[in-house]
């Protein structure tokens, strides 16, 4: 994995006429997490969105060098084709990575992907993460839809990213237990 860093500078996050938080900052190197805290609709989705350079900040400024993925509740595997083909397709474009099996996918390979609950999708997103190769990770809600066991699988997916070079930006309402993790409270950027 090539190095990678992320900086956020006076971040502004707007949505339409209304102004979501203000002054947003951090720095985040090799082997980084942060956790973005908040109540729903502060713009937690929304400021990773920003970092993942698919919406423009209001104001403020990144500064990122490494690949950065988004993993959101939309999931990028095509909903018709079965889970297995799904999972493939992405393999083939990003190279060997973590198999099915290492979140528990191996029996889904051919049900279609629409099918697939809450948990069994957010275990694929971070199967197709985990093959991708990408230096930053942006996650939205990763447990959710998760029982402890797999909570706990993917939270060790994410330390491992972290311990081979990667950063992870987590906004989540469950407590996440990671090594070194660094809360930014959103509430503290209201306008």
């Amino acid at each position: 994995m090539q190095p990678c860093r992320l900086f956020a500078e006076e971040l502004a996050c707007r949505r339409g006429d209304r102004l979501l938080l203000r002054g947003v900052g951090f720095r985040l190197v090799a082997g980084d997490a942060l956790h973005l805290a908040g109540p729903n609709g502060i713009g937690k989705s929304s400021l990773l969105r920003i970092l993942a350079g698919l919406m423009r900040p209001y104001a403020g400024r990144i500064d990122a060098s490494g690949t950065i993925a988004l993993s959101d509740e939309r999931l990028p595997l095509d909903a018709h084709r079965p889970l297995g083909a799904a999972l493939d397709f992405w393999r083939r474009l990003d190279g060997a990575g973590a198999q099915s099996s290492d979140f528990g996918l191996e029996d889904l390979h051919d049900v279609p992907v629409r099918y697939l609950s809450t948990g069994q999708r957010k275990r694929a997103a971070l199967a197709c993460l985990s093959a991708s190769g990408t230096g930053i990770w942006l996650l939205d809600e990763p447990l959710n839809g998760l029982d402890a066991h797999w909570a706990g699988v993917a939270q060790a997916a994410i330390e491992a990213h972290r311990a081979s070079g990667g950063i992870a930006v987590i906004a989540s309402h469950q407590p996440l237990d990671l090594k070194g993790l660094v809360v930014l409270p959103l509430l503290d950027h209201l306008p």
